[in-house]
């Protein structure tokens, strides 16, 4: 059965579950990606001012990540980096919608609802309401990820907090998570921010010791029926 992973920017995806899907991937499973904003355009006064060049290059990473991690696929839009929030929920929800049409996917992997991000928060919200249990809908399991230097820096401050109840053994795909996020040069960060290669390792193998193995990522499990 199909998988789903919907993330706000890029490089969330690999931050949130990039060892997630390239274990799932790897044991012949069909993972999507979805991205649904542009990214990097709200480090300028303007959307207008980011040079289109840029964005057609995070674009191409993004494709050049999903291939990395093994990804079926991978699907992008361009809504406005850190500007979900000025655009009706109900478009954020009919993306995630016709996706879900599209791929049929028996579980998803969304944004995290109390991070410090607002797009992260806006995706949340979205996923929950294209994915609620109706007869007949393909989604059975739904699971909330964290993003480095945003679910940690909200400081479990924002509902719901971040409390983890399920976590994946990543400790075959952890240095492919890692190569795939320094793929994001524009985004990837030098230590001690949380986006270096050092921190993710620490994170991963923190889950790792909670959990009893080597490295791990933690979910928030929405709901899951059986």
């Amino acid at each position: 059965m199909a998988t789903l992973v919907i993330a706000a920017h890029p490089d969330d995806e690999v931050l949130g579950c990039g060892g997630t899907i390239a274990r799932r991937a790897a044991e012949g499973k069909d993972v999507y990606i979805a991205i649904l904003g542009e990214g990097i355009t709200s480090r300028h006064d303007s959307r207008d001012d980011a040079e289109k060049e840029q964005l057609k290059a995070l674009q191409a990473t993004s494709r050049t990540v999903a291939e990395m991690l093994g990804a079926k696929d991978i699907f992008t839009y361009d809504l406005p980096d850190n500007r979900f929030d000025t655009v009706p929920l109900l478009e954020v929800i009919k993306i995630i919608e016709d996706l879900i049409s599209k791929i049929e996917p028996e579980t998803v992997f969304t944004q995290h609802g109390g991070d410090l991000n607002i797009d992260h928060n806006v995706v949340y919200r979205a996923t929950l309401t294209a994915t609620r249990p109706m007869a007949d809908h393909p989604v059975a399991t739904v699971y909330s990820y964290e993003v480095a230097s945003s679910t940690e820096w909200a400081f479990q401050k924002f509902d719901p907090p971040f409390h983890p109840n399920t976590f994946v053994d990543i400790s075959d795909t952890l240095e492919t998570k890692i190569r795939s996020m320094q793929a994001y040069e524009s985004e990837a960060r030098p230590y001690p921010h949380p986006r270096s290669p050092k921190a993710l390792r620490s994170i991963a193998q923190h889950w790792g010791r909670t959990v009893g193995v080597n490295a791990a990522e933690a979910f928030h499990l929405v709901r899951s029926i059986e």
